[in-house]
């Protein structure tokens, strides 16, 4: 703030100036330079004459006279001699005294509170006042570093050419006392740096890039240590559309990088500069983006385990990168980081990753479930295996919170996405071979189940999924876990299903995988033989819900090769209302029967007195169908066997011949049970078609 005062009357003495004469009074107010120049001379032959004659008080005068009746003057004039005049001033003084520290305190407030001064002349001869002080002092100037380089980082960006022009010679003068200097206060420079580096115009902030590329250069000058002070506002000096001033940006960054890796360990202070990439590793910028994801890639490899605190943070950042619309070198760079960061919490052992706090993790994972990048959404499912399988403990303690994102996920576009979702849930839902650990294989079984009822409830409200996914998902979970598992789970919650629409549905589409996928050829081959107590609960099981759907019991009969009971079930058909659907789902069952699944049934067919429940089977479903394209093909394939061969399989039927593959005596509660389900259907079916009429 500049304090102006009046210029003294002509009427006053040579006494009121002294030790100044008149005439040096009227040449420092002439507006001729010329003049003002020729009177600073005298004034710097004076101060030599007061300091030959040891006048130290008349020096202090003299100097106190040009601050107050000059330097702080109204007039413009006057305020451009006073410079001048102090300049000379500190010139005569550094002419005989080797060191001039003792009037400095005098001489330099007045010149750099003139750096602001509003006429354009008197901050160039602020500007030249200074530099000859500082010339003539040297490193004794520094005591006013601070408020000298806040002048000059406004300079920068002054509007007058000359006055700038000025300021770049100051400030070359003061870079090379510093860099000569053995003194130079850092600890007192950098919060005034980590002020003015928020600087928004680009010559401030190229004047700042300059002046940490100095510093930094100094053997004697430690700027590394203070670096969290100034960090964040260098990355937003690196978004600069300037591209020198990128490129000076750019280079500042490199050579701090450099250093770090040179440093011992425990030197840097990785928890205060990580947080500041982290906010530049989504930048819009691609320079600053790509910088920030450089010093993480970096660090990763320098601090090693002491960045477990961050990978949260750094996930949240990191991943969006490596979506394929990202540029492709920041998108290979990120991709990179990655995987280094994989690499690192896999590698950590008990000790390291006691630190380390799985919720925070998991947050960012699950808001990264849903990235409109595939590749985000993929790298963040595999971060949940790579988490489960180093802290399976941790993640049941979680698992409420991101399990219905896994869920949802099951809906995901793109199928990868949908495999490696169910890579994920399969691997949770798997209990540990280690039978030491029974609380986390009771998390496991019982994620499992609930899993299974989100599975269903998820496909009831979203049909669109079953239609589209739905044989997908189950397929890939029957080869990811056991598909018998898998079956009997289902099978348990659907024969609870209030829903008879949806569990009649849902049935349909299990029955149709069964018999159809590749996945569950074990499962068939099962039920096919019967040959276990658990083969033949298993069938015991899926009947009571196939239930649900009448054509997909007869199908379970065909394939487990129980024809007998098949004819039984076939029987209760005439019971049944024959709707649209149910025939279509017979026309779907004859296709199957032609398909290879039942290739062994049709083999049978050479045999029919040694089967002969199948072929009455297969009469019964011809007697169901309408005359269509069904029923003309079961009518030639049964056309194929042999009459006299079907007259030996009804002899066969009247004797008895009957293959029970021990279900004879569960096989009456299984029929009671299918009547009971069938009652239940026929009731809702009634009750759907009043609320469709109200």
């Amino acid at each position: 703030k500049n304090f102006f005062f009046l210029l003294p009357s002509r009427e006053m003495t040579d006494r009121d100036f002294g030790p100044l004469s008149t005439s040096i009074v009227k040449g420092l107010n002439d507006k001729i330079y010329d003049k003002r120049k020729s009177a600073a001379l005298e004034v710097e032959r004076l101060v030599k004459q007061l300091a030959a004659a040891d006048e130290k008080g008349k020096i202090m005068n003299l100097i106190s006279v040009l601050r107050k009746e000059f330097v702080f003057a109204t007039n413009t004039n006057s305020r451009k001699g006073g410079l001048i005049g102090l300049a000379a001033t500190a010139i005569a003084l550094g002419q005989h005294f080797e060191r001039i520290t003792e009037y400095l305190t005098e001489l330099v407030p007045p010149v750099l509170s003139c750096f602001g001064d509003p006429d354009s002349r008197v901050r160039y001869y602020a500007c030249e006042a200074m530099y000859n002080m500082a010339k003539v002092a040297r490193g004794d100037v520094l005591q006013f570093f601070n408020r000298t380089f806040d002048g000059l980082s406004k300079l920068a960006a002054d509007p007058d050419p000359s006055v700038k022009n000025g300021a770049e010679l100051l400030d070359r003068l003061i870079k090379d006392i510093v860099t000569e200097s053995q003194g130079f206060n850092i600890d007192s420079f950098v919060p005034l740096l980590a002020e003015r580096v928020y600087a928004v115009n680009p010559h401030v902030r190229q004047f700042l890039v300059s002046w940490l590329t100095v510093l930094d250069s100094v053997p004697d000058i430690c700027l590394l240590t203070h670096l969290p002070n100034f960090l964040n506002g260098l990355f937003k000096i690196l978004s600069d559309p300037n591209g020198e001033i990128r490129r000076m940006c750019e280079g500042v960054l490199s050579e701090f990088l450099g250093e770090i890796k040179g440093q011992k360990k425990g030197e840097t202070d990785y928890a205060a500069i990580v947080p500041i990439l982290v906010a530049y590793c989504s930048s819009d910028d691609k320079l600053t983006k790509y910088t920030a994801i450089f010093w993480v890639n970096e660090f990763l490899a320098l601090a090693k385990f002491q960045m477990l605190p961050f990978v949260a943070d750094l996930l949240g950042a990191i991943l969006p990168s490596l979506d394929g619309q990202v540029d492709a070198k920041i998108r290979e760079l990120a991709t990179s980081t990655n995987q280094n960061m994989s690499r690192l919490v896999n590698d950590a052992g008990d000790d390291a990753l006691a630190s380390f706090s799985l919720e925070p993790m998991l947050r960012v994972l699950t808001l990264q479930f849903m990235s409109k990048s595939i590749p985000t959404r993929i790298a963040s499912l595999r971060w949940v295996l790579l988490l489960h399988r180093k802290l399976p403990d941790s993640i049941f303690e979680h698992i409420e919170e991101f399990s219905p994102a896994l869920l949802k996920t099951l809906s995901d576009q793109n199928e990868k996405v949908v495999l490696l979702d169910l890579e994920v849930l399969s691997e949770i839902s798997t209990p540990s071979a280690d039978k030491s650990t029974p609380d986390r294989n009771r998390c496991a079984t019982e994620f499992f189940d609930k899993f299974i009822v989100d599975l269903l409830q998820l496909f009831s409200t979203d049909e669109s999924l079953l239609e589209v996914r739905g044989a997908f998902i189950v397929r890939h979970l029957c080869l990811l876990l056991n598909a018998e598992r898998i079956y009997r789970a289902l099978a348990g919650i659907l024969l609870k299903e209030d829903d008879q629409e949806f569990a009649s549905l849902m049935v349909q589409n299990l029955n149709t995988i069964l018999l159809t996928s590749p996945e569950l050829f074990g499962l068939r081959k099962q039920l096919k033989d019967l040959a276990t107590p658990e083969s033949r609960s298993l069938f015991a099981v899926l009947f009571q819900s196939w239930s649900h759907s009448p054509v997909a019991t007869l199908s379970l009969c065909l394939l487990a090769q129980v024809y007998d009971h098949a004819c039984d079930l076939l029987l209760r058909f005439g019971d049944l209302e024959v709707t649209v659907g149910f025939l279509v789902e017979v026309d779907k069952l004859i296709q199957l029967i032609e398909s290879p699944i039942f290739t062994n049934l049709r083999l049978q067919l050479l045999e029919p007195h040694e089967n002969p429940y199948l072929v009455k089977c297969l009469y019964g479903l011809l007697m169901l169908l309408p005359q269509s394209n069904a029923f003309n093909v079961l009518r030639a394939r049964l056309q194929c066997v042999p009459p006299s061969e079907v007259v030996k399989s009804t002899t066969s039927i009247a004797i008895g011949a009957k293959n029970s593959k021990g279900l004879a005596d569960i096989f009456p509660k299984l029929l009671q049970h299918f009547d009971r389900m069938q009652t239940l259907r026929s009731e809702s079916s009634v009750q759907r078609h009043r609320a469709g009429a109200e």
